[in-house]
């Protein structure tokens, strides 16, 4: 049975949306090598300003999971995308830390809508055995995003400079607007679940799979955050590529990492279909990606470059072979009734790790004087995902709220 052909058409846009999402968040990581020195920050310095599009993009994700599920996703996702593409375009325009702080502050408040917003459609309008492959096309969406910046953006700045293509992206990003806001609503509504079953917030909070998966999202996200703030810096600076071979290098590593998310989201409904559980695969998978990523992230720094580009690549492909689960868990446990705000405060936690990992890291190179530590405390942070994906978090199957609120009174 063919999905609904308006189903389809708002997951393409949702991945859509979150490659420009990730494009206009990442552009400042391909531009900072260019910036640190025109700028003349510290790494410390550059390492906050890396940060601070977390700090409105944490504050406001939890509430933007409500105002999903109060207003409708179509609406409040419309919002945010016009406030971050008005923000990356006014980036281009910046000429002190300040300014670019207060812009990358208003690029987060735009971004937080993204996931929350995309979580509550894609469980309102796909079924549960297809939210592997929609899982795995948005995937693709927000992994390709980075790949997409910092090839292009990278090449661009290489030529006319980092101010432009701030504004050139930001421009692009207000045209997704007009097919989103033209996609016509479903002429069945969206499927309902009765007031019995749609669980208070508190209900939500009690439950122990939403923090095995926060806790989890954000070891995850800890390596991911890491490698998308300082690898061009990295790749530049300390192992002394070019601007142009460093978006080569990093662009390709980034579109790695979205094939395999497509594949994985491909192959997980195909497996379900065969039979296969669901809490295995997607336990096993989260298990191999941070198992996988100690050892990357110590070969990166450790090793010669060829061996330190071999872990960048091979990290990207067990990084998105979990990317697909990360979405579906949230989405099968919790339902379409508290999907939004289950994922806001899911993203919430997750999206901590983008405060710590730029920060910190600045911190740690300028204390030490190279990226050993930095590089250490990531491989490090993936004992953590494995105890919340796989200690934590419970069998993933769809909760019925009616009985969680009958044992919870």
């Amino acid at each position: 049975m063919r999905a609904p052909a308006t189903s389809t058409r708002v997951v393409v846009l949702l991945a859509a949306a979150v490659c420009i999402n990730y494009v206009d968040r990442g552009n400042l990581a391909t531009a900072a090598p260019l910036i640190q020195d025109e700028l003349q920050l510290s790494a410390t310095q550059l390492g906050f300003l890396l940060s601070a599009f977390f700090w409105t993009y944490v504050a406001a994700m939890t509430p933007a999971g409500w105002l999903a599920e109060r207003f409708g996703a179509r609406l409040v996702l419309a919002g945010g995308v016009l406030i971050w593409s008005v923000a990356t375009l006014l980036t281009g325009f910046a000429n002190s830390l300040i300014a670019l702080l207060l812009l990358r502050l208003l690029l987060g408040l735009g971004e937080s809508t993204a996931f929350p917003c995309s979580s509550k459609a894609l469980a309102s309008e796909v079924p549960t055995e297809r939210l592997g492959m929609a899982n795995g096309v948005f995937s693709f969406g927000y992994l390709v995003g980075p790949a997409v910046g910092t090839l292009a953006g990278g090449m661009l700045m290489a030529k006319f400079g980092w101010r432009p293509v701030f504004v050139l992206f930001g421009c692009l990003s207000l045209l997704w607007l007009w097919p989103w806001l033209r996609t016509p609503q479903r002429a069945v509504p969206p499927r309902r679940t009765s007031d019995a079953n749609t669980p208070s917030f508190a209900q939500i909070l009690r439950q122990r799979g939403l923090w095995g998966a926060s806790l989890g999202h954000f070891a995850s996200n800890y390596n991911f955050y890491f490698i998308l703030a300082w690898l061009p810096v990295y790749l530049v600076k300390v192992r002394g590529f070019s601007m142009t071979t460093m978006a080569q290098i990093a662009g390709g590593a980034y579109l790695i990492n979205a094939v395999s998310a497509l594949f994985m989201g491909w192959a997980t409904d195909r497996w379900c279909k065969a039979g296969r559980s669901p809490d295995l695969i997607y336990k096993g998978v989260m298990a191999l990606n941070h198992v996988a990523s100690i050892g990357c992230m110590a070969g990166m720094v450790l090793l010669p470059v060829g061996g330190s580009i071999a872990c960048l690549f091979a990290y990207e492909v067990v990084c998105g072979l979990s990317s697909p689960g990360v979405y579906a868990i949230p989405q099968i446990i919790a339902g379409p009734s508290a999907t939004g705000r289950w994922v806001g405060v899911q993203n919430t936690c997750g999206n901590i790790a983008g405060i710590i990992a730029p920060a910190l890291t600045g911190l740690l190179v300028d204390w030490s004087g190279s990226f050993v530590s930095a590089f250490a405390l990531a491989s490090a942070v993936n004992v953590l995902g494995l105890v919340g994906w796989v200690v934590i978090l419970p069998r993933i199957a769809p909760l019925n709220w009616q009985e969680q609120g009958a044992t919870a009174s």
